[in-house]
């Protein structure tokens, strides 16, 4: 929304470079109110689940674990393995189609809200650089100072308590992928015998320091391909932060005791301190932006700015174009309702896979290089290789037998201990007499049970000579 052709080149580069491709450092304003409150809330709450999680266990299983090289990965106590990869799969569609809904709907309440980066960024290196450095104008005056002993000393308390926060980072989020248990080994057991480890520790702080010192909003407004995607998804009922430019423009300086409707003015005083608290160093009274991360920040800058001139707050607001223009109730758009139903659609199946999916799983493979046997003229013999896969976090005492009644195992059966999150591999022999034979390949039914019961089942073909 440029108005007057005074910023009517905003769109052609971000606002965190020059014309002559260098960056501009971002210097935000400290700034509190009741949705930065809100916030904050949310904030800590997550931030304190996330450095807690690796500690919760559910029915002996960590909260939540992504052990990419043991392919284990556990979400809320229930154990998955590769072979459960669909149901991953069709959780990544549902993700994608969440986030497409929830943007059409909502913008980019996500990014502001309950996005790592901006949680991270602005609720704590953000708060400790304040700390340290001060607010916005201490922080240009001593970036501007030549290095000498004040600067050093800042600086090295700054960096100093940043590396150790993104140590705790990395260690959190290492957590996640090994379990805490396989961390507190490698963090004190001798060094000498977790060089990998010990690596991907030094290399997960190195990065996360990297992203909060220096990177920082760079990440949403040139990598994050979100905020890209805004441009396809947003449309003109779509939730945003937005600045209600009919009741602010034209835009002046504040006089007291000026009827500002009689100099026709509007209700933005141009007081700047929506740009001035940005962490992404845009103006929002520009219209929506892709470096927009709807973090409230203007919106309480503006509403105290409103309180202390007399004029009603909202100036800046959660509010869509179409709110803005036509000052009517927001509703939901027929393309947001059509991708809500699909996302029920998706998320309804995602359930009932996990739900009725097997909690333990056979898988039975001829033996390799394995051909039938004749153990005389009227018994063929097959040797197979199950894999038994106990999904659960529970002992269990299996065993196998053939349930089609054509064969019968003679080794391999009886009673097998099957541990928790484990993989049981044996060799089973399976005897067919010939006269149950009907042709090279038979079907032969192999159940597994568990104190007579039934659990699973998997047919194969029993390999026997031809007619």
């Amino acid at each position: 929304m440029a108005q007057d052709g005074r910023f009517d080149d905003f769109r052609d580069k971000i606002a965190t470079v020059d014309e002559d491709g260098k960056r501009l450092w971002v210097y935000p304003k400290k700034q509190f109110g009741k949705y930065f409150n809100r916030r904050s809330v949310v904030a800590y709450s997550l931030l304190l689940f996330l450095f807690a999680g690796p500690f919760i266990k559910i029915g002996g299983e960590p909260l939540l674990l992504f052990d990419i090289l043991e392919g284990k990965f556990v979400i809320f106590g229930q154990i998955f393995w590769p072979q459960d990869m669909f149901i991953f799969a069709l959780g990544a569609v549902s993700f994608i189609v969440l986030i497409i809904v929830f943007t059409v709907v909502f913008g980019r309440l996500f990014c502001g809200w309950v996005c790592p980066q901006t949680i991270f960024m602005e609720m704590v290196f953000r708060r400790v650089e304040y700390w340290v450095d001060g607010d916005w104008t201490a922080q240009k005056k001593l970036d501007r100072m030549p290095w000498n002993r004040h600067k050093i000393y800042k600086r090295s308390l700054k960096w100093g308590i940043f590396w150790i926060i993104s140590f705790l980072i990395a260690n959190t989020f290492l957590a996640y992928l090994v379990g805490i248990e396989k961390l507190q080994t490698i963090i004190f057991d001798d060094p000498a015998n977790h060089i990998g480890g010990l690596l991907a520790i030094v290399g997960f702080t190195t990065v996360f320091f990297a992203v909060f010192a220096w990177f920082r909003e760079q990440v949403c407004t040139t990598v994050c391909p979100y905020g890209r995607l805004q441009g396809v998804l947003l449309d003109k009922n779509s939730i945003v932060v937005a600045y209600d430019d009919k009741r602010g423009e034209n835009r002046a300086p504040f006089r007291k005791k000026e009827d500002r409707e009689e100099a026709e003015k509007g209700d933005c005083i141009d007081c700047h301190q929506c740009v001035n608290v940005c962490p992404t160093g845009i103006d929002i009274r520009n219209g929506t932006q892709l470096e927009c991360v709807s973090c409230t920040l203007c919106m309480d800058a503006c509403d105290s700015m409103m309180d202390r001139v007399g004029l009603e707050k909202g100036l800046i607001r959660y509010d869509s174009e179409e709110g803005i223009r036509t000052g009517k109730k927001w509703k939901l758009s027929t393309r947001a309702k059509a991708y809500i139903v699909l996302m029920f659609a998706i998320v309804g199946l995602l359930m009932v896979m996990i739900f009725s999916r097997s909690e333990i799983q056979l898988n039975l493979l001829s033996l390799k290089g394995s051909s039938y046997t004749k153990l005389n003229d009227s018994t063929i013999v097959n040797i197979f290789e199950a894999k038994i896969l106990n999904k659960t976090n529970l002992d269990h005492e299996i065993d196998l037998a053939v349930t089609s009644g054509n064969a019968t195992i003679e080794s391999g059966g009886g009673e097998l201990l099957l541990e928790k999150s484990s993989e049981l591999e044996l060799n089973i022999v399976i005897t067919m007499r010939r006269k149950d034979l009907i042709g090279p390949k038979t079907p032969v039914v192999v159940g597994l049970f568990r104190d007579d019961e039934l659990l699973t089942d998997k047919e194969v073909n029993f390999k026997g000579p031809g007619f």
